[in-house]
């Protein structure tokens, strides 16, 4: 038969035994810690940026120019042509731009595409044209010349008639301009100069941006002439510009427009929305937490200061 089990209750020796979990010391030295990481936090997202309206510079190293050349496959030499423009082809070194040239004269520009290749529509002067492509790195810095191509134009009415130098009288009607617009940013103006040579007057040009706007410039005379657009987004547009004259004689070209990224814009002593949001969570968290540990540290005070008080001993440890 079992005999049953009492339990006994170890009597209190009224002694307090110190509080053994919390390290005040340890708290103490976190909490500065994170108060210090807070205060740098914050003095640095409040600290003065680029003055208002300025934009971030960014530094490029010059390399070497390409070492590659474009190679004209179409047409091939001593092609004859009955009309204009024509397509020129070929490869070129990815990510440059290539610039196409008649008898040494600007004819267009198109950028190379990811895969090594170029494709341009151009006109071409009545008569024997020789070709060459060039291509140009990002810092417009040139590589070798591409083969050379010779192409013939067999003009017909109203086109006929031999190009005798390129003066406004001449029987043929030209269009010339830069090689490539660099440098636009997003909703700045990007101004081209246009220069109609030979037809006969009055003129009318119509400039198609590459972004679906086209513009159309009557004219009266040769004199050369500006006109502008506002590109909304950043990239690369190839601009076609074609004209005609009083007698139906057509012209046309095309170019590449490069604009780049819209830059920042920050006011002085402004920060993010977030950065804010996060400083108005962050510091009323981190002054809550020092209240509950100096309430915890003053209740063990009090706690100790009433036993001495009833006359209780505190033990030490063991």
């Amino acid at each position: 038969m079992q005999k049953s089990m009492k339990l006994k209750h170890k009597e209190h020796s009224g002694r307090l035994r110190p509080h053994e979990f919390t390290s005040y010391i340890s708290l103490i030295v976190l909490l500065v810690i994170v108060g210090l990481s807070l205060v740098i936090y914050t003095v640095t997202a409040a600290s003065p940026g680029p003055q208002a309206g300025s934009v971030g510079l960014t530094g490029v190293i010059e390399g070497k120019p390409p070492t590659l050349a474009a190679h004209i496959d179409t047409p091939t030499n001593n092609q004859h042509f009955g009309t204009s423009p024509v397509t020129i082809s070929g490869t070129c070194p990815p990510n440059t731009l290539v610039e196409l040239f008649k008898n040494d004269i600007f004819a267009g520009s198109v950028p190379c595409s990811v895969i090594g290749q170029f494709e341009l529509d151009i006109d071409l002067l009545i008569g024997s044209n020789t070709l060459v492509a060039k291509v140009y790195d990002e810092l417009n810095q040139a590589g070798p010349d591409s083969n050379i191509v010779t192409a013939h134009y067999d003009a017909l009415p109203p086109q006929a008639g031999a190009l005798t130098s390129l003066s406004f009288g001449s029987a043929q009607l030209l269009l010339n301009t830069d090689a490539v617009f660099r440098g636009v940013f997003p909703e700045q103006e990007l101004v081209i100069p246009i220069n109609i040579i030979g037809g006969s007057p009055p003129y009318a040009v119509n400039v198609d941006w590459g972004d679906s706007n086209n513009k159309v410039v009557p004219r009266n005379d040769n004199i050369p002439f500006k006109t502008g657009h506002k590109y909304q987004k950043a990239g690369t547009y190839q601009i076609s510009i074609q004209a005609t004259d009083a007698v139906g004689r057509v012209a046309f070209l095309s170019v590449a427009s490069i604009v780049n990224g819209q830059p920042s814009v920050e006011s002085v002593g402004t920060m993010s929305a977030s950065t804010t949001n996060h400083l108005l969570v962050l510091w009323p968290l981190y002054t809550a937490v020092i209240g509950v540990v100096l309430a915890f540290w003053l209740g063990d005070r009090r706690a100790k200061h009433m036993m001495k008080k009833r006359g209780m001993v505190i033990a030490p440890k063991d």
